[in-house]
């Protein structure tokens, strides 16, 4: 199954970022080696970021996303998570 993982940036995040942003990429780094990340990146508005990303259930997405340094550092304040169909490509 595939989930949407929408970060919303907090005000001070654009502050933050370059020094957490390391924890996060190690964090992300183990299910991107195994083909679990779809994509990720920054919204380029700047108010967040996306990742699309497989996972067997909704609690283990949460669990990710609990266990992120952008969550725990404080840079989003806000994260929707939502199981997502891919129809193209």
């Amino acid at each position: 199954m595939l989930y949407v993982i929408l970060g919303h940036d907090a005000p001070d995040a654009r502050e933050k970022r370059p020094t957490v942003r390391p924890a996060h990429l190690e964090h992300l780094a183990p299910l991107a080696r195994a083909g679990r990340i779809r994509i990720a990146g920054p919204l380029l508005d700047r108010t967040g970021s996306l990742i699309i990303l497989e996972a067997d259930s909704l609690a283990e997405v949460w669990g990710i996303v609990a266990r992120d340094p952008y969550v725990m550092e404080g840079i989003f304040n806000r994260v929707e998570v939502k199981p997502f169909q891919q129809v193209l490509p």
